[in-house]
């Protein structure tokens, strides 16, 4: 199901299916960060430039947080950031010694590395996603 919203970015208006975004990065500033779908192109919309949009996005990643009957999206600290991932999407995880995590954003080029030691959290329920999505174990 479709989930569109209208937003107002760069002098330009956007007509976006947000059930097609992988990943929202929220800043402390409360700004938050999306990817175009088959592109790099980002969209950083914040309280001040579109304060309907913004709230609409809020309310989406409150949404699927809370519905997210196959723990697929999952919230990630990282970098000064609140990311929040569809872990469905993600399409290659790497094991690196001492225990580090490594996944890219879909539709970006960011990595997000998860260490065991600072996110045994995360950590975990990535593995735990990784077993159950592909039967393979990490160890």
């Amino acid at each position: 199901m479709a989930y569109w919203i209208k937003i107002t970015y760069e002098r330009s208006d956007y007509v976006i299916d947000l059930d097609r975004i992988s990943a929202f990065a929220c800043a402390p500033s409360g700004k938050i960060t999306f990817w175009l779908p088959n592109s790099a192109h980002q969209i950083i919309i914040n309280q001040q430039s579109d304060s309907e949009g913004y709230h609409q996005i809020l309310d989406y990643i409150k949404e699927v947080l809370a519905q997210s009957l196959s723990g697929s999206w999952i919230r990630v600290n990282y970098e000064r950031n609140e990311y929040i991932i569809d872990l469905n999407r993600i399409s290659s995880f790497c094991y690196a010694s001492r225990s580090k995590l490594t996944f890219w954003l879909p539709d970006s080029s960011i990595p997000i590395i998860i260490s065991e030691q600072n996110d045994p959290d995360t950590y975990q329920r990535i593995l735990d996603y990784v077993k159950r999505k592909t039967g393979y174990v990490l160890p």
